[in-house]
């Protein structure tokens, strides 16, 4: 492996010298700039040999950085060869400042304009100038020039998604949508984001991997017509009459060209979010930029009584499946069966695979033994998987794409005996879960407004988390959506009804153990306080599974606590039993027996 990346570093090396560049910067995105990159375009992967879902590599004339987050200081190593790489901290050193600090002036630094978003592609410039460099956007990215072996993307066909379980016709979103893009002060919108214009075409498609959406980009006028530019392939017959008037289908090959034909025309588009290629391409052809957010977001993070609908049958469903798991791994566990964590998530998706709405996992499994789980974002399959011991934890934290909805839960389990301190950790978390889901909140809060709820137990005995408590969830689409989440950092969207979000404390000490509690929530209007001064809203929780009482300190709960978790578990065992049977059943019982 060491010798194919050293020729394929190379070849980049050979382009970068017909164009006479010294530097070369190469992004885990690709051009769509989501979580999730097809294997045909995992660049950095190819480049380097690093797996992991965040990174950065600067390669230049003679020697070549990658950049990585806390995540993947161990699996660097383990991927990427040190005689070709040097390892740096993508957090803690900038590239930008890094390459000035390295290059001299009048160095030229080459990038692939379609693999950054506009407001990077403009700060990097903006400090190449100051260091009198200069940032080269290349019109064919070097990588993509010497990838022989390439996979291809996949076949399969979009789907044309169930108007009646969407709730609104593509029609009647666009048009919605379109009059939003008039209120912005423009007249056409680039929308980016894969999951926006599958959502506002009531398209679903497998490009992706866990993340059911076609690839391509979109054009949509304030008056609602649009233009999608895809595989036409991809798209089945009756694909036109689906999405309804106004609507037409081109080659992606042909975006460029309809950019370029937008002199004068004021185009809304996401600096922070659509590649920056495409306003570039706009921008030098005449349009007019109207920086704004996707106006498909928040829209789409609204679910409506169907999308709700939807997603509380998908997770019963998916309650069901994640149950059986459980009850299985207890009767493991107690025939003394240790299995490893790659055994643990292939077995818990083989229940998901029975309900026929099943498409594929949400994101990839968390599948964490003992002290595994102090990785908060830990994969098994970047190593060899662990094996469950005894008197341990185990955390594992999993989602489904099912045709009608899409879930998310983590649960943190006992294996065999566990200390008094474990619980007393994981009931502090279970304390935070509860604040955070008893919360009724005044229309206009935010999530960043209501973070500390979950995190107040830990704070008050000298512990937190470094990741967010919640984030938005799409309806059969993106298992992380925006613009709304629950964190420390700011977000200034406000929690609005329909919304579906985590809520998801944890504690992770370091070569020990880890802990989450996650469900999904829907946020809606407060009954108890209807008629109040201020309209008020609150969490329901679509998530029912067991948590593991085993877990749980009852002495550091207060009475009101007891009776949430108490009056969680009847909701849960009302719900799933008359869909269990036989010893399944009976370890339902069990499991939500009141403490």
């Amino acid at each position: 492996m060491s010798q194919t990346i050293a020729s394929r570093l190379a070849a980049i090396r050979s382009e970068m010298a017909k164009a006479d560049l010294d530097a070369f910067i190469i992004p885990r995105a690709d051009e769509y700039l989501g979580e999730y990159v097809p294997e045909r375009n995992e660049r950095l992967h190819w480049a380097t040999g690093f797996s992991g879902s965040a990174g950065m590599a600067i390669v230049l004339k003679d020697s070549a950085a990658i950049f990585i987050d806390g995540r993947y200081t161990v699996q660097v190593r383990q991927q990427v060869d040190a005689s070709q790489f040097d390892y740096l901290s993508l957090h803690e050193v900038p590239q930008i400042p890094w390459l000035t600090e390295t290059l001299g002036a009048g160095s030229k630094i080459g990038v692939d304009a379609r693999l950054h978003t506009l407001a990077w592609f403009e700060q990097a410039d903006a400090e190449l100038t100051k260091a009198d460099m200069s940032l080269v956007s290349l019109a064919e990215n070097p990588i993509d020039i010497h990838w022989q072996d390439r996979p291809q993307l996949t076949t399969a066909p979009a789907i044309l998604f169930d108007t009646d379980g969407a709730g609104k016709s593509s029609l009647q979103k666009r048009t919605e949508i379109g009059a939003a893009i008039a209120k912005a002060g423009a007249e056409v919108a680039l929308i980016a984001a894969l999951d926006s214009f599958c959502w506002l075409l009531n398209l679903r498609g497998s490009d992706v991997p866990r993340l059911p959406v076609i690839l391509g980009s979109a054009l949509l006028s304030a008056n609602g017509d649009m233009t999608l530019f895809t595989d036409l392939n991809k798209l089945p017959r009756g694909t036109l009459d689906h999405v309804g008037p106004g609507v037409d289908f081109k080659a992606e090959s042909e975006l460029e060209a309809a950019l370029s034909a937008l002199d004068g025309v004021k185009l809304l588009a996401d600096p922070n979010a659509a590649n920056a290629w495409s306003q570039l391409t706009a921008r030098a052809a005449g349009a007019k930029l109207v920086a704004g957010l996707d106006p498909v977001a928040l829209p789409k993070a609204q679910k409506n009584a169907a999308e709700l609908a939807g997603m509380r049958a998908c997770h019963v469903r998916d309650g069901v499946a994640v149950s059986r798991f459980l009850a299985w791994l207890d009767a493991e566990v107690d025939a003394g069966k240790m299995h490893d964590e790659a055994t643990l998530a292939d077995k818990l998706e083989s229940f998901r695979l029975q309900d026929p709405l099943y498409r594929e996992p949400s994101f990839d499994t968390i599948s964490a033994v003992g002290a595994n789980a102090a990785m908060c974002h830990y994969n098994h399959n970047n190593g060899t998987p662990a094996r469950m011991t005894m008197n341990s934890i185990y955390l594992v934290d999993s989602g489904a794409q099912y045709l009608d909805g899409t879930t998310d839960v983590t649960r943190t389990l006992a294996i065999g005996q566990v200390t008094a301190e474990q619980r007393k950790m994981v009931t502090l978390v279970l304390k935070g879960h509860i604040a955070l889901d008893s919360a009724r909140f005044p229309k206009g809060t935010t999530g960043q407004q209501l973070d500390a709820f979950a995190r107040q137990y830990l704070w008050q005995h000298g512990f937190d988390y470094d990741h967010g408590t919640g984030h938005g969830v799409g309806h059969f689409l993106n298992v992380h959506e925006g613009p709304q989440r629950i964190g420390k950092n700011t977000n200034g969207v406000a929690l609005l009804p329909g919304m579906v979000v985590s809520n998801e404390p944890g504690y992770y000490r370091a070569d020990g153990f880890g802990i989450r509690l996650e469900n999904l929530v829907a946020i809606q209007h407060c009954a108890a306080l209807a008629g109040a001064e201020r309209e008020m809203y609150e969490f329901d929780a679509l998530t029912l599974i067991p948590m593991d009482a085993r877990l749980i300190d009852k002495a550091l709960l207060t009475q009101t606590e007891i009776d949430w978790f108490n009056h969680y578990h009847a909701r849960v065992l009302a719900t799933l039993a008359p869909l269990m049977t036989g010893a399944e059943l009976a370890w339902l019982e069990r499991a939500t027996q009141a403490i």
